[in-house]
């Protein structure tokens, strides 16, 4: 028999194993520890709480208890932050990865002049943003179709908002350091 733990994890309940606690716990406080003390640290970790949260969402399935091995499983994915690898994670870094995570269109609001189509469809397609600004802008002076086209995308695409989205912009794992990254503006 095990004993389990109700917690709150990034807003969302979960009952968790004692043992899937103790490594989660450790892992968030390893976290904290590697922040600085600034303004923005609390911000930085609700964002990781809120991506802790989402990946147990996709674990659980049907179950209703989440286990040590979906814990390691979500630390795996994010990795540890800095100054706290393991040899593993050390290695692990240096072997391929195979595929990158796909990317996902959003309106990019840190490089925006507008709304910020033109830097979010930069961003996605791995281009500079100033040849998509101006090839909208070309688009725009020869007909209305740049107008029509970035109005569409404006309404279509949603505004990258928290960290794992800006991680998803930009086709990037939304690790705990590339979450800290986009929370803190770096």
């Amino acid at each position: 028999m095990k004993k389990t733990i109700n917690a709150a994890i990034g807003g969302c309940s979960f009952i968790i194993d004692e043992d899937a606690y103790d490594t989660l716990d450790n892992y968030l406080e390893c976290s904290q520890k590697a922040l600085d003390n600034n303004s923005s640290s609390t911000e930085v970790m609700e964002e990781l709480e809120a991506r802790i949260a989402d990946l147990l969402k996709c674990r659980l399935g049907g179950r209703q208890v989440v286990n040590l091995a979906m814990v390691e499983s979500v630390i795996g994915e994010l990795g540890y932050p800095e100054g706290y690898r393991t040899e593993d994670q050390n290695r692990k870094d240096n072997e391929d990865f195979g595929e990158r995570p796909a990317r996902k269109l959003f309106r990019d609001p840190d490089g925006k002049k507008i709304a910020g189509v033109c830097s979010g469809l930069a961003l996605f397609l791995g281009v500079d943003v100033v040849l998509i600004r101006v090839i909208f802008l070309v688009a725009l002076i020869c007909g209305s179709a740049g107008f029509w086209i970035y109005l569409v995308i404006w309404v279509a695409a949603p505004e990258a908002r928290t960290a794992a989205e800006k991680c998803e912009l930009r086709g990037i794992p939304a690790t705990a350091e590339n979450i800290r990254r986009f929370t803190t503006g770096h």
